[in-house]
């Protein structure tokens, strides 16, 4: 298949994006803009706390809490966010979480819009992000395929005037190693401002895992011990780049481009040895595998906002992305194996796309805030998959491999309005229409076409308690959805090479309905000093059309294809607290306190037998930090916990979530005003990655499986200077 090279992506996006007449908004305004809002409402931009102010829900992550531990990318600053959890099964391609839910349930966006499909938030750096917003309710502006709620990235925007700042750091230690730079370059010329954020990020990989199997008969009897040593090591390149550049029109309008450029290069290589001491043998004692994937992301935007006579403003922005990735995988066996193999299989993708997204807003009457606006989109991906053996084709009757073609096409339109009925009361309506219809051929299955209308009302309300001087309760009802994925609906079947019920093949469901989801959540929250807090909420989500993995027998193979299956129903409580220790001793030291601590409970109907947790659900997880800080000198720790857990995933099938335990902490030492050195460590109590399992056979009994990749404490050093 033909495919675009990153410097004609690049091309191509940036040619498009000037064709096109600027029509859609920048979702997510920069601060400064939000701040000049709320005056209106207001009258004091210094004051304003979006956490505390805002009627709909939102936490913000300003620019100091995303560098303050000097990460690599944006996943381990998540993890230290209230009410988040990061999972990973090996330490990499990290599953941000929001109520212990992932796997798209948990909304992830950039600058607004929906990240493009094989992105990673492994691969963006924090050196190029302006700040992160939570939503933990939905919102009309926002896309509702946000069960669980929304993550917001919005890329660095601010242009300070004669701004210069170049970092170097290097990291060692659990099991990574590699330098990192970045570049941050912004001024003022006149009416025009730029902003050019860049970051370059080059790790080793070398670690070991070690995987144990153990099974029974259908009498209980021991009939397998297995035990698999592999050892890895690779690479992997990251870049990022983020230029922008904003005119300043007449009658006070602004003119905004801004792009985004994200490539990953990955190398790894890994050798296992598998020992058999009960059972049969391994079918491959020694297995070589040798991976090499490509993948880049280009994305523009061109965003101009118009300001009117009577006080409207019109946000209109125009969106193009091109994305594509290349994967080789193989397997090997030495010369001589009893069952040898030489399989490679060659995975090529390339998606394109183009968004338009706009939004009117005027203050109408007394206190009324009015939005609306539309969100529209179409983009279209390739896809083909080549496989060999031994040099041969394994399906001569496909010279160019199996190949797909996927177009899907969206339509959203909302209204919403944020009414101050009283200085106390204020309430937030929206409703969100979206439509997707998607369509997808291919030279082995038969055209499938899918289709989904959500209607989304959204209603949430704060109030702020009369004869207090920072009480408040919050309450919101939100529709929301999940819709199926690409995979989830190409009805080609992925065929396993040891096909059984533990390892089926894998086929789509171009039949996939939705998920909805009808959701509550319920908050209060006390402000008692300057940056200290206390809250505690609560929340529930009924999901109607609920997706699992059903594995059938076909009278041939073994087959798992994701099906409707039911309801579910996940409630949470979470209690979070911040404070400076000063609210508490008047003369206390510079130091400030923070903890949180969530606990979710699920259940998915028509699944047999106990631990039917939702998508892996962790039930508790908690945060703890401190940090301390005067003129020259801060530090701080942080503690993040997740409990482990029993979940059925079928009724076959049981996972096993292992207790997490990471331990942070940071310095950082200003020599000047223009050179600093932070230093951090990272998994200080050196807990590996741990993966359970159970499966059941037919005929065969009971396999336990538990695979487990090394870590240990890793460091991190960053020079930064300011020129």
């Amino acid at each position: 298949m033909y495919m675009l090279s990153p410097l004609r992506m690049t091309l191509l996006a940036a040619a498009l994006a000037a064709a096109f007449p600027t029509f859609a908004q920048d979702t997510s305004a920069p601060a400064g803009e939000q701040k000049m809002q709320k005056v209106e409402v207001r009258a004091n931009a210094e004051s304003y706390d979006p956490r505390r102010d805002d009627t709909a829900t939102r936490i913000v992550v300003g620019q100091e809490e995303i560098a303050k531990y000097g990460d690599t990318n944006v996943a381990d600053v998540l993890k230290r966010v209230p009410g988040i959890t990061v999972s990973s099964p090996n330490g990499r391609n990290a599953e941000i979480r929001m109520r212990g839910l992932g796997a798209g349930y948990t909304q992830i966006l950039i600058n607004g819009e929906r990240a493009p499909n094989g992105f990673t938030l492994d691969s963006l750096s924090p050196d190029v992000i302006e700040r992160i917003e939570v939503l933990r309710a939905a919102s009309a502006e926002f896309s509702t395929q946000s069960v669980a709620g929304t993550v917001n990235i919005v890329l660095k925007k601010t242009a300070r005037s004669g701004q210069r700042e170049f970092k170097l750091g290097a990291r060692a230690g659990s099991g990574f190693s590699g330098p990192t730079a970045s570049i941050q370059l912004s001024d003022k010329l006149g009416k025009m401002s730029y902003s050019i954020a860049g970051s370059v990020m080059a790790e080793q990989m070398k670690r070991e895992s070690i995987s144990d199997e153990h099974g029974v008969d259908l009498t209980g009897r021991p009939a397998l011990t297995r035990r698999t040593l592999g050892n890895e090591n690779g690479r992997v390149n990251v870049y990022n780049f983020a230029p922008r550049l904003n005119w300043a029109l007449e009658g006070g309008d602004t003119l905004t481009s801004q792009s985004f450029v994200n490539s990953v290069r990955y190398r790894n290589g890994s050798h296992e040895l598998t020992s058999t001491s009960l059972g049969a043998a391994s079918l491959y004692p020694v297995l070589d595998t040798w991976v090499r994937s490509d993948n880049d992301v280009v994305r523009t935007e061109l965003n101009w906002v118009h300001k009117m006579a009577d006080g409207a403003k019109l946000d209109v922005k125009a969106s193009l992305i091109g994305g594509q990735n290349t994967t080789d995988n193989r397997r090997t066996t030495p010369a001589g194996a009893a069952r040898p193999i030489d399989n490679l299989v060659h995975l090529e993708a390339e998606e394109v796309g183009a968004t338009t997204v706009g939004k009117y807003s005027k203050t109408i009457m007394a206190g009324h805030n009015l939005g609306m606006g539309w969100d529209a989109g179409y983009s279209k991906r390739e896809d083909s998959r080549e496989e060999t053996e031994a040099g041969r084709l394994l399906f001569p009757a496909l010279p160019n491999g199996e190949t797909s073609d996927s177009r899907v096409a969206r339509l959203a339109l909302y209204a919403q309005d944020e009414w101050n009925l009283t200085p106390r009361w204020s309430v937030y309506l929206g409703a969100r229409w979206e439509g997707i219809r998607t369509t997808t051929t291919g030279n082995t299955f038969t055209v499938g076409r899918s289709s989904s209308r959500v209607w989304s009302p959204v209603m949430q309300t704060l109030f702020k308690i009369p004869d207090t001087k920072g009480d408040q309760l919050r309450f919101a009802v939100t529709r929301t959805y999940r819709a199926p994925s690409f995979q989830q609906l190409i009805p080609r079947r992925q065929t396993s090479i040891d096909n059984r019920s533990t390892d089926p093949d894998f086929a789509g469901n171009p039949d996939l309905k939705p998920e909805l989801a009808l959701g509550f959540d319920a908050s209060y929250e006390h402000y008692w000093a300057e940056g200290a807090m206390f809250s505690i909420s609560g929340s529930m989500r009924r999901i109607d059309d609920y997706t699992r993995y059903l594995v059938n027998f076909d009278g041939a193979r073994w087959v798992a294809m994701p099906m409707n299956a039911g309801r579910a129903t996940t409630r949470g409580l979470e209690l979070e607290t911040k404070f400076p220790l000063k609210a508490l001793m008047k003369d206390g030291p510079a130091i400030d306190l923070r903890a949180s601590v969530s606990a979710n409970w699920s259940r998915v109907d028509g699944v047999p037998g106990p631990d039917n947790r939702l998508d892996g659900q962790a039930p508790l997880s908690a945060n703890l930090g401190i940090d301390y800080k005067r003129a020259d000198f801060s530090t701080g720790a942080s503690f993040a916990y997740k409990q482990g857990a029993t979940v059925r995933v079928s009724e076959r099938q049981t996972s096993f979530l292992v207790a997490r335990r990471d331990l942070e902490a940071y310095a950082l030492y200003k020599f000047n005003p223009k050179q600093q050195l932070r230093v951090a460590l990272s998994n200080l109590l050196g807990q590996d990655f741990v993966n359970r399992g159970s499966f059941v056979e037919d005929g065969r009994g009971l396999i336990l499986r538990d695979s487990r990749f090394g870590a240990g404490p890793s460091l991190r050093a960053t020079l930064e200077l300011k020129f």
